[in-house]
Parts: structure tokens; C-alpha cells; sequence
């Protein structure tokens, strides 16, 4: 499964949920859902994603469970401020955790879709 990340509004993703209802409804086969993940702006996919998280994410994924003092040492980066960002992570859905405790990405792929729709004021 992949996970879906970008900037959607309200009325995109009702449309998409209402979309796969009908598909149900009629009896259709639906394909295994995917993961996504959806940011009211750039700005704030940006916020949540930084990019000390989206390097965690890149480094995790082809690891494997790891613990957090693992991951961290991996990164080159304080236990503290791994766990940190892991939490948040794990709280968006793009990283869960085993009986362990370790971390990992459990989905196949990553992708990141952020349309700029406003040019931006000089």
C-alpha cells in the first residue's frame, strides 16, 4: 500500500469518499485503500512534514524496525529530538511502531503532492 500525502479541500475528499460509497453501493470491487493523508494548505504540509522529518522517513524506511537510539544514531542526530519527531510521525500516520518499540514505515511508497494554486506576492 502507498500513502498519499498533499493539500486537498473538504470538498475533494468528500467527493473522492463519496466516489469509492457509490462503488461500494453498486457492488463494485474496490481496490485496497491506500493511506492519505491530507494538509489544508502547502504551508502547512510543510510545517508538519520539515525536513529533518522527510530525511527520517527516507532513512527509516529501507531499515526496517529500528529503535529510536538506533534510528538517531543512523541520522547522526539526539535521541530526543528523533523521538520528537517520530511522535509526530507516528501521530500522522507515517510511521507505526511494533511490540518492540521499534519504528518503522510500514507503507511500500511515499508520495507528496502540493499544488501552489496563488502566486505569491512580490
Amino acid at each position: 500500500m502507498k500513502a498519499y500525502i498533499g493539500v486537498e479541500t473538504w470538498t475533494t475528499m468528500q467527493e473522492r469518499a463519496l466516489a469509492i460509497a457509490r462503488r461500494v453501493d453498486a457492488g463494485q470491487d474496490v481496490p485496497e485503500a491506500d493511506y492519505h493523508l491530507n494538509f489544508s494548505s502547502a504551508e502547512h504540509l510543510a510545517s508538519e512534514l520539515t525536513p529533518a522529518r522527510l530525511r527520517l522517513l527516507d532513512v527509516l524506511k529501507p531499515l526496517g524496525p529500528v529503535s529510536i537510539e538506533g534510528l538517531a544514531q543512523q541520522l547522526g542526530r539526539a535521541p530526543a529530538l528523533v523521538q520528537t519527531d517520530t511522535a509526530k510521525l507516528l501521530d500522522l500516520g507515517l510511521v507505526e511502531q511494533d511490540t518492540a518499540g521499534r519504528v518503522f514505515v510500514p507503507w511500500e511508497e511515499i508520495e507528496i503532492h502540493a499544488r501552489l494554486t496563488r502566486a505569491a506576492a512580490a
